[in-house]
């Protein structure tokens, strides 16, 4: 279902983002194996115009993302480096997320077939550089999710529109519980559109480069139950900023949902949550954040709307 590669143009093998034309077919290979891949402000700047110039080049019919490194495609954005910023109110929080929905949309509206092997972790940020795309071809070492409310943010980078939209209520399970869906489950939840055997992705990356006009494939099942014990570790505010993101994004357009998101990855930038969620999940590694407010009843109705207000001048314009 899905052909073939072979290699040109400007490497650097100790760049953080590779971008090679490779025969009919523009690759883009996140270079960060030590960091999981882990995606910053500067290599969206690289991916980005790359992106937008292979999509007008009418000699390349196709563009590939993957990973190096064997044990992800993409753990996510550099969150400790947002944290920081956001902290000191450095101009990076903002222009981060800007840059980031600004390239998640360019990637939903690519007119080239856009084809992500994502064989190993593919979390947060990571998701966003491969769901939108028309292939996603996950592995036996696919590790899928969405853990965002664990560290009091929520799912981003169209999670809003592409949760939603996933069979069932699969999606929102995944969002609210930060679920890891792995290997053939993220095909059958709808995350992926093909699955091979990761040894075989050398040789269909040989075979991607004839791929001409691929046609779609997407197989899913449907996941009903919500685990409250998993629940009640994520930030309160967070599931009701989650679960409200995902109502209003299913009948949302991909600009409009990434709009919100810009909206409330900048509330989240300027509370309490997300700071404490990294420093329990990432920094101090106590998994036991302190949440503020710490039930679900705390968080108001009001507060919720806040976090979803027009930022004026500042909203995200795409």
């Amino acid at each position: 279902i899905l052909q073939h590669l072979n290699m040109s143009k400007h490497t650097d093998s100790t760049a953080e983002v590779l971008l090679e034309k490779r025969g009919c077919a523009g690759v883009i290979t996140l270079n960060r194996p030590k960091a999981l891949n882990a995606f910053n402000l500067s290599m969206i700047r690289q991916i980005y115009p790359q992106l937008k110039t292979w999509e007008k080049d009418p000699e390349t019919f196709l563009i590939i993302i993957k990973g190096t490194g064997g044990k992800a495609f993409c753990a996510g954005g550099d969150i400790r480096v947002i944290t920081d910023a956001g902290k000191v109110g450095d101009r990076l929080a903002q222009d981060f997320f800007r840059e980031e929905y600004t390239l998640n949309n360019a990637i939903g509206t690519c007119q080239k077939p856009y084809v992500a092997l994502i064989d190993g972790i593919t979390m947060g940020g990571g998701v966003g550089l491969s769901v939108h795309g028309h292939f996603r071809v996950a592995t036996e070492k696919t590790v899928f999710a969405m853990p965002e409310t664990a560290i009091g943010l929520f799912p981003d980078v169209g999670g809003g529109y592409f949760l939603p939209r996933l069979p069932g209520k699969i999606g929102y399970y995944l969002a609210l519980t930060g679920f890891r869906l792995k290997g053939r489950d993220s095909q059958k939840a709808g995350i992926a559109t093909h699955f091979v055997e990761s040894e075989k992705l050398p040789a269909l990356e040989k075979d991607l480069i004839a791929l001409k006009s691929p046609s779609k494939e997407n197989v899913a099942d449907v996941l009903n139950s919500y685990h409250m014990k998993t629940l009640n570790k994520m930030s309160p505010t967070s599931l009701k900023m989650t679960l409200r993101q995902l109502r209003e994004g299913a009948s949302m357009n991909l600009q409009d949902v990434l709009i919100m998101e810009y909206r409330l990855s900048q509330a989240c930038m300027n509370g309490h949550d997300f700071y404490e969620g990294v420093r329990a999940v990432l920094i101090d590694k106590d998994q036991v954040p302190k949440w503020k407010p710490a039930t679900l009843e705390e968080v108001t109705d009001e507060f919720v709307d806040n976090c979803f207000k027009s930022l004026g001048n500042s909203d995200l314009k795409l």
